[in-house]
C-alpha cells in the first residue's frame, strides 16, 4: 500500500451506462497522483468494463460485494481493497468535475487535522441546475442542527488510516443503509474538523431515481437508528425535532397514521417551527399526497 494517491470506490447495481459516466468523470481528473477506481457490485454479477480506457497512472477494479448487501457493505468492500492513502466515494450516477482532487488534496495538505475533505455540489434536478456550496468547516454542532446536504458523500475525500482506526468504515447496521453518510460526518466530527472546498465539483443527479427514492421504510428505520446511536441530538431539540420531523413524514407517507402522528407529535413538542411535523399530519390526515412534497423540494434542489 502507498500514502500518496487516491482510492475511489463507487458502489453500484444495475446501472452500466450511468456508471460509466461516473468512472470516466474520475479518469478525467487533473491530479498526477495514482489513482485507482474500485467498482463493487452489489447483488448482481461484476462487469469487466472491459470497454473503458484507463490510461497511465490509473487502475480500475470490479469486485463483488463481500459485505452485507446495500450502500454501506459495498462501500466497506472497497474501503477494504483500497491501496492508496486517500479514500474517496462517488455515487454511481454522479459526476466529478476535472480538479476535485486536486483541489481536495492541497486543503488536505493545508488543514492535516481534518477527517473529511469534502466539497461544494451543482445538483441537477428536473427543476434546473443549483449550486450548493458547502461550509468551508463543519462542526458537531452544525450537524446536529442540520444535515448540511451540500455535504455529499461523492465529495467525500478521507485518509485511509482513519478509515481503519479512529473513525472507522461505514456502520453497516444502519437499517437500509439510509443515512449511512451523515452517520460518518457525525462520527468524523466528534474526531476534527470536517472541511470543503468552496467550489462545486461534484455535480449531483437528481434527475432520476436513487436507490434511496421514495423508500420510506428505510427512512424509518434509519433515522430512528441514528437518534438512538447519537445521544448528542438530546444537546438539541431543533435538530432533534429534524430528525423525528423526518421520521414523521415517512410513516405518513407508509400510510401508518398513528405512528405519523406520534412522531409529529413529539417533533412540534421540539419545535413548534419544524414544517415537516404538519406535512406529516397533512399527509397522514390525506390533504396532501406524499409525492408531491418531495417532487416540489426536490425540484428546487434540496431533500426531505
Amino acid at each position: 500500500m502507498s500514502d500518496t494517491g487516491v482510492s475511489v470506490v463507487i458502489a453500484t447495481r444495475g446501472r452500466p451506462t450511468l456508471l460509466r459516466r461516473a468512472i470516466a468523470s474520475i479518469l478525467a481528473q487533473t491530479t498526477k497522483v495514482p489513482l485507482e477506481i474500485i467498482v463493487v457490485f452489489d447483488q448482481v454479477e461484476p462487469d469487466p468494463l472491459a470497454d473503458v480506457d484507463v490510461g497511465d497512472g490509473r487502475f480500475l477494479l470490479g469486485i463483488r460485494n463481500e459485505h452485507s448487501t446495500g450502500l454501506a457493505g459495498g462501500r466497506n468492500s472497497g474501503i477494504g481493497r483500497a491501496r492508496f492513502g486517500f479514500v474517496a466515494f462517488c455515487d454511481d450516477d454522479d459526476e466529478w468535475k476535472p480538479e476535485k482532487i486536486e483541489r481536495q488534496l492541497a486543503l488536505a495538505a493545508a488543514v492535516p487535522d481534518a477527517v473529511v475533505i469534502a466539497s461544494g455540489i451543482r445538483i441537477e434536478s428536473h427543476g434546473g441546475s443549483h449550486i450548493r456550496l458547502a461550509p468551508e468547516t463543519t462542526t458537531l454542532g452544525d450537524l446536529l442542527e442540520s444535515r448540511i446536504t451540500e455535504l455529499h458523500p461523492s465529495s467525500f475525500l478521507i485518509r485511509r488510516h482513519d478509515l481503519e482506526s479512529r473513525l472507522g468504515t461505514i456502520d453497516e447496521n444502519i437499517p437500509g443503509s439510509y443515512g449511512e453518510d451523515y452517520d460518518l460526518l457525525l462520527r468524523a466530527a466528534k474526531l476534527g474538523p470536517v472541511v470543503a472546498v468552496p467550489e462545486p465539483l461534484v455535480i449531483v443527479h437528481w434527475d432520476r431515481a436513487s436507490f434511496f427514492s421514495e423508500k420510506w421504510e428505510s427512512i424509518v428505520g434509519g433515522l430512528s437508528y441514528l437518534l438512538e446511536k447519537h445521544q448528542e441530538f438530546d444537546r438539541t431539540s431543533r435538530g432533534k425535532a429534524r430528525i423525528q420531523g423526518q421520521v414523521a413524514f415517512a410513516y405518513a407517507a407508509l400510510g401508518q397514521v398513528k405512528d405519523a402522528r406520534h412522531w409529529a407529535s413529539a417533533t412540534l413538542r421540539n419545535d413548534r417551527r419544524q414544517l415537516r411535523g404538519y406535512a406529516a399530519y397533512a399527509i397522514a390526515s390525506r390533504l396532501l399526497p406524499a409525492g408531491l412534497i418531495v417532487n416540489a423540494i426536490n425540484s428546487r434542489g434540496r431533500g426531505l
